[in-house]
């Protein structure tokens, strides 16, 4: 299991570089002076070391990295900060360079059920001559107008079909309605003034 890094630019890439190369401990040695600064043949100098955990390389460093570097990480060994090889400029690759494929489109050859279905016909295409189009030519496609829809007629005397089994919250909705057109129709003594 090989993974090979680079600089990156995103900020979510190189911490999770970071954290796939992991962590060496430090030594750290910090000086403490005991004593008095007008007394300096008191003074006592004291030398502690502590072990700190610091990352391999932080997301900052990997983002920094320069062009020119990569870091190897395969499984069972401490990570490689490499040297990116340029094939290109590398005498023992060069000759090894081949020109690039040519692409056919092999999906214009592939028949399938989809392929076959066409929605409508070819359109045909005229070229439109308008006094207004100021002497350009135009090409448009040539459709056929669309089929147009005459709803049915309905008889207006007739009286719309009221079922005898009526829904309790529509006839109660119907109910609301009638009372307040009622009161929209009644004396002015029935509405408050404002």
């Amino acid at each position: 299991h090989v993974r090979i890094a680079f600089a990156t630019n995103d900020e979510r890439t190189a911490k999770r570089i970071s954290e796939a190369l992991g962590a060496k401990t430090e030594l750290r040695s910090q000086k403490n002076y005991t004593g008095h600064r007008l007394a300096p043949w008191l003074s006592h100098m004291m030398v502690s070391r502590q072990e700190t955990q610091r990352a391999l390389m932080t997301p900052g460093e990997v983002m920094q990295m320069a062009p020119t570097d990569e870091v190897v990480m395969v499984s069972g060994t401490p990570p490689i900060l490499a040297k990116k090889l340029r094939y290109f400029e590398d005498r023992n690759f060069t000759g090894r360079v081949l020109p690039a494929a040519s692409v056919a489109t092999i999906a214009s050859q592939i028949v399938t059920v989809w392929t076959e279905l066409v929605e409508g016909g070819p359109a045909t295409v005229v070229p439109v001559r308008n006094a207004a189009d100021e002497g350009g030519r135009d090409i448009a496609p040539v459709l056929d107008p669309p089929d147009r829809v005459v709803p049915p007629e309905q008889d207006q005397t007739s009286e719309p079909e009221i079922e005898d089994a009526g829904d309790a919250p529509g006839d109660q909705a119907l109910e609301t309605i009638r009372r307040a057109a009622a009161l929209d129709l009644a004396d002015d003594d029935t509405l408050p003034e404002f």
